[in-house]
């Protein structure tokens, strides 16, 4: 069985590993505010794939996703599929024409900047309206990670849930801190590669360990996989998670950060053979653990353990120990990213505009790191509530940033009659159907629509429709930056996808 010796000594090792990681890129990559929240535009292509992977995938990969498919079985495949067709089209269609737009366009460092100056407007509205929804979801994900992290060390160390988020908020807000976005993408290079030993290792060995006459009808606490049974209401529904993809802010940025647009396709290739492997696995871990507690007659009180089960029962401790540590890298690569984001968006877009006088790049960096803590601690204050699920903070927080600004990054990249004022209603009539969708009890029992299908999907639609009517009804600015984009992006876009 498992000894909490082991377990410590693996996370221990792998808190020290993070901390130099910080050290490191504090040292190298942290000289002003823009090597801070974008690695000066100088990231790998592995690090780039593996990064937006890790940072995407978070602790849902090893237990809110497992946890899914221990309880429903093979149905929880149709998210797989979802999840992998939008993270491919996210690389075809958005990331070379987002990675050379945003630095033709004065440089733009974050997503709410890019809007702007895709407007020829400096402080456009739509970049503090984008903040503000940056900051509203960017905490609700946050506290997902932490929740994750919550139950990880009450289930694997006998810690106290509110002492295991207090843990993993610090850990994660330490090396975040030292050494910004450098520190980040380095780290989440690491834990997806840890990550995907753990989700191979784990499920193999527990396929391994079944009796040999076990047969997957999945009957029992997995629901019988039937075509005629499928709901295809329901396979919509999970399919579409893969339109969130286009307006995730932690995930384009790494394509922002990129050292070349023509090293996009080795990124490509490298994430999605990474996420393929890695969601498959997540998978069988959860279909496969059901059967393995129904042979052994265990019980489990929260199907999202069911990963820190098996790495307890099946390995020796200290390799069960390393395996924690992949949860734990799961939640802190997406923890970090989502901070680096809001305190990106908090400080570049809000404070760098609306400060008394013009601050400094010292002063920069500064706040940075302080707005860090601040979405830290507001973000665990949320997580406190025991009872969260991570895949139902993970799903709306996810669904909001779908909605609102997935069809503006798609429309702001490939229609050029897209408009300032198009752009602004579509945003918050995304954001506001994602929040009625998730929240307004709208039937007898007080369940919302969310009960019966996924908020992206709808507020993707509103959000698109709304932003092309309003598009053309007003008129389009013109910019330096547009109009060279559009005279030069053929052929860069072209030498990108050549490979």
């Amino acid at each position: 069985m498992f000894t909490f010796s082991y377990a410590t000594l693996a996370v221990v090792l792998y808190f020290f590993m993070l901390v130099f990681i910080g050290v490191y890129a504090m040292k190298t990559s942290t000289s002003d505010n823009s090597e801070y929240l974008l690695g000066g535009r100088k990231v790998s292509a592995k690090v780039t794939a593996l990064s937006a992977g890790a940072s995407d995938m978070s602790g849902w990969m090893l237990m809110g996703l497992p946890g899914a498919a221990f309880v429903s079985g093979l149905d929880s495949i149709w998210l797989a599929i979802g999840l992998v067709f939008g993270a491919y089209v996210n690389y075809k269609l958005v990331a070379p024409k987002l990675r050379v737009f945003t630095e033709l366009a004065d440089n733009a460092l974050t997503i709410p900047e890019f809007f702007s100056k895709r407007f020829a407007k400096e402080n456009a509205k739509i970049r503090l309206v984008s903040s503000l929804i940056i900051i509203l979801f960017f905490t609700l994900y946050t506290a997902s990670g932490l929740v994750a992290g919550g139950k990880l060390f009450e289930s694997a160390f006998q810690l106290s849930y509110y002492w295991g988020v207090v843990a993993t908020v610090s850990i994660v807000t330490i090396y975040t801190v030292m050494g910004g976005f450098l520190a980040v993408s380095v780290s989440d290079f690491v834990q997806g590669i840890i990550m995907l030993i753990a989700l191979v290792a784990v499920p193999v060995v527990a396929y391994l360990g079944l009796p040999t006459d076990i047969v997957f009808d999945f009957s029992g606490t997995v629901e019988q996989f039937d075509w005629s049974a499928v709901q295809w209401i329901s396979v919509v529904s999970l399919l579409s998670w893969g339109l969130g993809y286009f307006g995730q802010p932690h995930i384009i940025v790494r394509f922002m950060a990129i050292n070349s647009h023509k090293n996009l396709p080795t990124a490509k290739n490298i994430g999605l053979s990474w996420m393929t492997i890695s969601i498959i696995g997540a998978v069988f871990t959860g279909i496969v653990g059901a059967k393995f507690m129904q042979s052994t007659h265990h019980a489990l009180d929260d199907p999202e353990t069911i990963f820190i089960f098996l790495s307890q029962v099946l390995f020796h401790p200290f390799i069960a120990g390393w395996f924690l540590a992949a949860i734990l890298a799961a939640i802190m690569s997406t923890i970090s990213s989502q901070l680096l984001v809001s305190s990106s968006s908090l400080v570049e877009d809000v404070y760098k505009h609306y400060a008394s006088k013009r601050p400094s790049e010292e002063q920069l960096l500064k706040v940075s790191r302080g707005c860090v803590l601040v979405v830290a601690i507001v973000a665990s204050i949320i997580a406190f509530d025991a009872n969260s699920s991570v895949l139902s903070l993970v799903s709306n927080a996810w669904a909001g940033f779908g909605a609102a600004f997935g069809p503006l990054v798609l429309l702001s990249l490939w229609w050029k009659k897209l408009t300032h004022s198009g752009a602004l209603a579509g945003v918050i009539a995304g954001a506001l159907t994602v929040l009625f969708w998730i929240s307004v009890p709208v039937f007898a029992d007080g369940s919302a629509l969310s009960s019966q299908f996924y908020a992206l999907m709808p507020g993707f639609i509103v959000s698109t429709l709304t932003t092309i009517l309003v598009s053309r009804a007003t008129t389009a600015p013109a910019h330096p930056a547009i109009n060279h984009f559009e005279e030069t992006h053929d052929l860069v876009y072209a030498s990108s996808n050549s490979k």
